[in-house]
């Protein structure tokens, strides 16, 4: 069984950092590449970030480039996201998702799976 679990959201003040993690299980990690989403409310599910298997590659939404840093330990099977420069517009619920193969895309349908979300609110 699959599990993808985050943790680490929470309420920051504009300016302030958070970083998220995700903890995989029920998968070969390894061989999978990994992405963070967020959904704000009324909104579509949008692609934030995303990291190829071997953590080679990072791929990033031009909204957050230069600000946010995805990685990931697959000996741990973890997965990061380091969020600097919060602004009140990062405010969503954050998923971790599991891909269907080596690289990462943007579209939400490359994704197996999915953790149950981690509420990020960025105060102005």
């Amino acid at each position: 069984q699959v599990q993808l679990v985050e943790s680490g959201g929470g309420l920051v003040q504009a300016g302030g950092s958070l970083r998220l993690s995700c903890s995989a299980s029920g998968l070969t990690f390894s061989d999978i590449a990994m992405a963070w989403f967020r959904q704000a409310p009324g909104k579509e599910r949008d692609f934030v970030a995303g990291i190829n298997y071997k953590g080679s590659t990072t791929y990033y939404a031009d909204s957050v480039k230069g600000r946010f840093t995805i990685s990931r330990v697959n000996a741990e099977k973890m997965v990061y996201l380091q969020m600097n420069s919060l602004k009140p517009e990062d405010t969503a619920v954050y998923y971790c998702a599991a891909g269907k193969g080596w690289y990462a895309r943007t579209d939400v349908d490359w994704y197996d799976y999915w953790g149950q979300g981690t509420q990020v609110t960025v105060s102005s």
